[in-house]
């Protein structure tokens, strides 16, 4: 006799949730999304800026260990996937600026010999760099990825290749980035190399052209979240936005979920929130993770001049840099080819990115869009003012890793997916809802079977 499709509440309307949701409902489940907000898709959103729509959250996915791929295969979405043009993004640091070393992860350097990674180190760089060869094995035994670039490579690879890209990425410090937080096929690597190089290249799959780590969607990244809602709503599942539960109640061996319209049963739950929020839905102390904000200003100019890409697809600025108060920029139309055609000559669109976990207080609100034109100029060696400026745009993103702890025991029928237990990414809180959403469903089908057992 085959098990009844059971009711299923997933609370968070984010890429983990939605991931979760669908994965539930194309296996026969009565799936429901409660997401506060007024749209689903968290930081994977857009809007129209300069009458262009455009990301103003997440604009890529890393193609590493093809998770999102896969996501996307699966959702029909193949013929959409795009690669940024083929030219460097850049770094600047305290002593100068030239392009990201090809071949790298996270920073880390995979060929010592490379004439780009001598341009961005230097000589002294790159014999430092090179104890790594004989250095003792053991470069995945604990601590931070910042502390064993350090150790292995040296200061010059760690201020001005991975804290760059890592707080550029993630806005978290590398010293601030466990080892064990790690995707699990990069910490299998590091595992197995005796060098860090060595793991890099592995990681990297031996690519070294300029911008081969990430894809896109034409169109922009919220494609996807558009492919997720469709596909729960297509299997029967419903995505309920501006629905903040204020609740989570056992109800025998089930659960009630309270919101302002009322109240929803459900024989399980997925909670794909914050760990602050799920903390408080479980009535459980929970370990949160070292958070903060990030602001993404988006600039729509009308300048020539950048017709030549002059940094590439962007710049990832060092912390040591103090002309520019931006961790990062993006050449969003030097970027994406689908972008520049809808954008035409001469205009373009810039995202400039402010703030690190722990990095202390943001810039106000009121020196935009002023600090991000002044910025941008500086990085880009143009002339930019308010003259240029055709439209602009200031959104305030979450940022933070995966609590240390992961989430308290779990009571029956509850599970818990999203960056408070993958960490940062697409690609890690993708992964992590499939394989949560799969597991909740197995349990699903044996329900009488394992009463009383929690689901991480």
């Amino acid at each position: 006799m085959s098990t009844p499709p059971a009711a299923v509440v997933v609370v968070g309307g984010g890429m983990g949730g939605l991931t979760a949701a669908w994965e539930l409902a194309r296996a026969g489940h009565r799936v429901t999304v409660l997401e506060a907000g007024p749209a689903p898709g968290g930081t994977v959103s857009r809007a129209r800026v300069g009458g262009l729509v455009v990301d103003v959250g997440a604009e890529s996915y890393a193609l590493a260990g093809g998770t999102v791929a896969t996501l996307i295969d699966d959702l029909g979405l193949t013929g959409a996937t795009v690669t940024p043009r083929p030219t460097p993004a850049w770094v600047r640091h305290r002593s100068g600026a030239a392009p990201l070393p090809g071949g790298g992860w996270l920073g880390i350097p995979s060929r010592l010999g490379a004439p780009d990674l001598r341009r961005v180190i230097g000589w002294p760089g790159v014999l430092r760099a090179a104890a790594d060869r004989v250095l003792p094995r053991r470069v995945g035994a604990g601590g931070s990825v910042g502390t064993a670039v350090r150790r292995r490579l040296g200061r010059r690879v760690l201020d001005r290749l991975v804290e760059p890209v890592i707080g550029g990425v993630y806005s978290t410090p590398p010293t601030e980035l466990p080892l064990e937080r790690l995707a699990p096929r990069a910490r299998d690597a590091l595992a197995r190399h005796r060098t860090l190089t060595a793991a890099a290249a592995e990681i990297r799959g031996g690519a070294a052209a300029p911008g081969a780590q990430v894809a896109g969607l034409a169109g922009g990244m919220y494609t996807l979240v558009e492919a997720l809602v469709a596909g729960v709503r297509t299997a029967g599942g419903t995505v309920r936005t501006d629905s903040p539960v204020t609740s989570l109640q056992p109800n025998g061996d089930k659960w009630v979920l309270h919101t302002r319209d009322g109240a929803t049963p459900a024989d399980a739950v997925v909670l794909a929130v914050p760990a602050t929020v799920g903390g408080r839905l479980l009535d459980r102390p929970v370990e949160a993770p070292a958070t903060g904000e990030v602001l993404l200003c988006t600039l729509v100019v009308d300048c020539p001049a950048l017709d030549a890409a002059p940094i590439g697809t962007g710049v990832l600025v060092a912390s040591d840099v103090r002309e520019v108060g931006a961790k990062a920029m993006t050449h969003a139309t030097a970027k994406w080819e689908w972008l520049a055609a809808a954008a035409g000559p001469g205009r373009h669109v810039l995202r400039l990115s402010y703030g690190r976990v722990g990095d202390g207080e943001l810039p106000g609100v009121a020196a935009f869009p002023r600090l991000a034109l002044h910025d941008a100029a500086d990085l880009l060696g143009v002339a930019l003012d308010l003259d240029a400026l055709v439209d602009w745009r200031l959104d305030r993103w979450p940022v933070g890793g995966a609590a240390a702890s992961g989430p308290p025991a779990l009571p029956a029928g509850v599970a818990v997916t999203g960056g408070w237990v993958a960490g940062t990414g697409l690609a890690a809180v993708v992964g992590h809802a499939r394989t949560t959403a799969r597991r909740l469903d197995g349990v699903l089908g044996v329900r009488s079977a394992t009463h009383g057992q929690g689901l991480r």
